[in-house]
């Protein structure tokens, strides 16, 4: 059983998904980077400023005096569980003042002031290598300006930048991955828009017309070293080809003489089975000859812009191959349900192709029964015989050049190689139906 064909893989989808892992690689590289920067640089109390809002939002009040107080409730007390260095000074806009935790000296002499300052960041001083901040928290008393400390850490400044970040790099890369996945096949098709003349081109290529070549013109610089190897190993093939195609030609052409010779001998033998096995030979070695020649022809000739009438065809190859036929044991028959058919086309090439199905015929019909050659008005040419029919496991292999059915067939294979060479040329299609009652060829041109 055949592998299964793995499929090539996308272009589109490779460069969509793996531009997409770069662009989320640089916009995490880009907001790790400004968070490690932030880190470094604000102070390190960031990471306690939105905690700190809410457990004093409840926490600070005013007592029956009017006085400013903190009152340590659940929120405070935990987050006093979490920072058991924590202390901050609480100032309202009138001036009162509340402290909570063990306020550094130099800090607690700015009490009075803290009141008078939006934000701040305090590095320490000379009396203290204690971090302060500065910042305006909303409570249930209103706005107040709290200046505070405690245990502080540049991983808590860092993961409160990167949870402050998300509103820009989430929008970000929820627009950008479908904008990726959207441009990237028309950025993929303009960039190979060239390779299309590539893909018209490859199916014209044909060693029979020396000089075809793939186009480089407004290929991609990176596909453009495959088309030059391909348009390389093509010329290699086209050299090949053609010293092939004067190998064969020549070698037909020089068989001609010695056979011509070998038959005048033979024909001068007298009679008897011997001559008779000779001159059938000498046919033979004929048959191959003008078969290499007719294939080798073919192969060259590509005008079939003639207009023919295949009924006509038809017609003078049964006339022209009746006596044969007949001679071998058969009935022969033409029909047609149109007077003419009319194509473009080649008139020795389709006469060849009708005469050698009939001469396939003739050859292995088993010599009996009949031989009929039917023309329909859409073209079709076919050609039947009552012989043994072709073995299921030869079909495949009838079209093949050199292929021979059985040992005694005359020529050299080449006859339904042709037929099948000259449909081509004609953009026609041949089929084959066989059973142990008969065979039927059919051209469509």
């Amino acid at each position: 059983m055949a592998a299964a064909t793995i499929p090539n893989p996308s272009l589109w989808w490779k460069l969509s998904w793996q531009l997409s892992l770069v662009f989320v690689a640089v916009v995490a590289a880009v907001i790790v980077g400004l968070c490690v920067y932030g880190a470094m640089i604000l102070s390190p109390t960031v990471g306690l400023q939105d905690k700190l809002g809410a457990a004093l939002y409840e926490a600070v009040a005013r007592d029956a005096q009017g006085q400013l107080v903190i009152q340590e409730n659940l929120a405070l007390r935990s987050f006093k569980a979490e920072n058991d260095r924590l202390w901050f000074v609480v100032a309202t806009p009138d001036g009162m003042t509340a402290s909570y935790g063990a306020v550094p000296a130099p800090y607690a002499e700015m009490a009075p002031f803290v009141r008078l300052i939006r934000d701040g960041d305090i590095r320490g001083a000379a009396e203290t290598d204690e971090v302060a901040s500065i910042d305006r928290i909303d409570t249930a008393l209103g706005e107040v300006r709290v200046m505070y400390g405690g245990n502080t850490s540049r991983s808590a400044t860092f993961l409160t930048m990167l949870t402050k970040t998300y509103p820009i790099y989430l929008p970000l890369l929820a627009i950008a991955l479908p904008a990726i996945f959207f441009t990237v096949p028309r950025v993929v098709r303009h960039a190979l828009a060239g390779l299309n003349a590539v893909v018209s081109k490859a199916p014209e290529i044909d060693p029979r017309r020396p000089g075809s070549r793939l186009p480089v013109e407004d290929v991609p610089k990176e596909v453009t070293p495959l088309i030059i190897a391909f348009n390389s190993i093509l010329e290699r093939l086209e050299e090949q080809f053609q010293a092939r195609q004067r190998f064969l030609i020549d070698a037909a052409h020089e068989l001609r003489t010695p056979i011509a010779i070998m038959q005048t001998r033979i024909e001068g033998m007298s009679e008897g089975g011997e001559r008779r096995r000779l001159m059938a030979d000498v046919a033979r070695l004929g048959e191959t000859a003008e078969q290499l020649l007719d294939f080798e022809r073919n192969v060259q000739a590509t005008d079939v812009h003639e207009t023919v009438d295949l009924v006509e065809i038809a017609r003078s190859v049964v006339a022209d191959l009746a006596p044969m036929a007949i001679a071998g044991g058969y009935e022969i028959s033409f029909e047609s349900n149109v007077d003419q058919v009319e194509r473009e086309g080649s008139r020795p090439a389709l006469q060849r192709a009708i005469s050698n199905l009939v001469r396939n015929a003739i050859d292995h019909g088993g010599n009996r029964g009949a031989i009929s050659v039917t023309v329909s008005g859409h073209g079709e040419i076919a050609v039947s015989d009552e012989g043994p029919g072709i073995p299921e496991d030869q079909r495949e292999q009838v079209f093949e050049p050199f292929y021979r059915l059985t040992p005694r067939s005359t020529g050299a294979g080449l006859g339904l190689s042709l037929v099948k060479q000259i449909v081509a040329n004609h953009h026609g299609h041949v089929s084959m139906d066989s059973t142990p009652s008969g065979t039927t060829f059919r051209i469509l041109v």
